[in-house]
């Protein structure tokens, strides 16, 4: 059928962008003021269509990047460039969907503007007449009152965008959509790099519509973040490691899990310059250079270093898809009437086992036996697993980075994750139940059938082979540290 060629997907897609773009308008996370009759609540009846019809273009666009992502898979020859343009283009237009952290970047940037101290309290200190003020109103709730937790080089961002639009909302949202934008020009290229091009890469890293309804849609900075991260891995992979090491800096500086990059950046490192004792201390040195571009970055930018202090606010805010949040709620209701002790505790040892596993990841980077760029996305994949506070669009960390090495069955399980996690958040921001509801039956229906599906095909060209190639050679190959000779060996006087 045509609907399920190439062109059929591409268009499908789009329409399905065009749809939640349109439900949006009416049912997406819309201001409390100032949306200058643009994006203003409709009444209850439209709002109620508005989100059924973002909720059905969701769905086909989640079934045309399936389809397409076979049909890449199975050898079709495509500009996957041009596909994203088709699916990302109705979305710039939209409202904020999803989510309101962008209100929240708003009136953060604001706050820098107007001298606050954007580290010692939210929003709400924003007042009346101020630049950001309108935007603070429709912050969420358990944000209001919360220090940013985001680094120097974001806020700079968000400053200048209040700056240019005065603080206005909707051409502020629509100013740090363009930020979005340019992340997932970032994104792109990036892969494409590290991938040499694979159409496959970018299928699960850039036309992945949770990033496409969370980046460009939603405007999070995770976007960015990740972006600055692949570019600074990339040019490491590449033997420019001081520049891989500046953008990793800045990665950093967005939000603070991309440090995780600076281990295998300096792993990378190590072993292009032959391992050993020398290895390791020039190993070392992108630590340093990011630590430089850190905190000449904070200089510049005037906010001070309370950052230092504010990585852990998220951590205070439980969320349902936190599995040490969960289990240490649960633990401590049973041991007595505050769980908040027992969940600390829980949340401490899941940060702690996600350390190990990632130390363990780069013993194995080191050894040879695991490729950097996929320990990295392993890595990042862990982290969130087992982090205080897991949002949807958190996955996108790793599944970005792991999407450059995968091949066989494990990239198509990380696309039903994706699919199912999209459907969590209503356009509106909030969490209902049948958003969990709906996630659990596309988790649940797609890892079944997966499983079927792979169990009863031959391995082949199509996407669907057994081989799970953990291990998958890099795109630039890192040499191995060479091993020192003994004098034996230099003098040839062995047996």
């Amino acid at each position: 059928m045509w609907v399920f060629s190439t062109a059929g997907c591409r268009w499908l897609g789009a329409a399905g962008s065009l749809a939640v773009t349109v439900g949006g308008w009416a049912a997406g996370t819309l201001p409390v003021r100032g949306g200058w009759g643009l994006w203003e609540p409709r009444g209850s009846a439209l709002t109620v269509a508005g989100a059924v019809l973002a909720y059905l273009g969701l769905t086909l666009l989640i079934v045309a990047w399936w389809q397409y992502g076979r049909l890449l898979l199975a050898g079709a020859r495509e500009r996957v460039g041009v596909t994203l343009c088709w699916w990302a283009g109705p979305l710039l237009l939209a409202p904020p969907l999803y989510s309101a952290d962008v209100y929240s970047y708003i009136a953060q940037g604001a706050m820098v503007l107007e001298g606050h101290d954007v580290y010692g309290g939210g929003p709400s200190v924003l007042a009346p007449g101020e630049l950001g003020w309108d935007a603070a109103a429709s912050v969420g709730g358990h944000w209001t009152d919360t220090p940013a937790p985001y680094g120097p080089v974001f806020l700079v961002l968000a400053q200048a965008v209040v700056k240019l639009t005065g603080g206005a909302v909707v051409p502020a949202v629509l100013g740090m959509r363009i930020v979005a934008v340019g992340a997932l020009a970032l994104i792109v290229w990036a892969v494409r790099g590290l991938s040499d091009g694979r159409p496959g890469a970018l299928w699960l890293a850039a036309l992945n519509p949770l990033l496409l309804i969370h980046v460009v849609a939603g405007m999070h900075n995770d976007g960015l973040m990740i972006g600055l991260m692949l570019g600074g891995v990339l040019l490491a992979v590449r033997g420019r490691w001081v520049a891989g090491s500046v953008l990793v800096g800045l990665a950093v500086m967005v939000k603070s899990p991309a440090a995780v990059a600076l281990l295998f950046v300096g792993i990378v490192v190590a072993r292009q310059c032959g391992g050993g004792v020398r290895g390791v201390l020039k190993g070392l040195l992108p630590g340093v250079v990011a630590a430089g571009v850190a905190v000449l970055a904070t200089l510049s930018a005037g906010t001070g270093f309370g950052w230092l202090r504010t990585q852990s606010v998220a951590g205070t805010i439980h969320t349902a898809l936190s599995v040490t949040s969960d289990l240490g709620l649960g633990l401590g209701l049973l041991v007595g009437d505050d769980p908040e002790p027992v969940k600390a505790v829980v949340q401490k040892l899941g940060l702690v086992v996600a350390v190990g596993v990632i130390l363990a990841l780069g013993w194995r980077v080191w050894r040879g036996r695991v490729d950097p760029v996929l320990g990295l996305g392993v890595s990042l994949l862990v982290l969130v697993g087992l982090s205080p506070m897991v949002q949807p669009w958190y996955v996108l960390w790793g599944v970005c980075v792991v999407a450059v090495r995968w091949e066989g069955v494990w990239g198509w399980y990380l696309a039903v994750v994706c699919a199912g996690l999209a459907y969590e958040t209503a356009p509106s921001g909030h969490t209902p139940g049948y958003g969990f509801a709906l996630m659990g039956v596309v988790l649940i229906g797609g890892l079944v059938a997966l499983h079927r599906r792979v169990g009863n095909r031959p391995a082949g060209r199509d996407g669907w082979a057994h081989g799970t190639a953990p291990l998958r050679a890099p795109a630039h190959p890192v040499p191995a540290p060479r091993r020192r000779r003994s004098r034996t060996e230099r003098t040839g006087t062995g047996a």
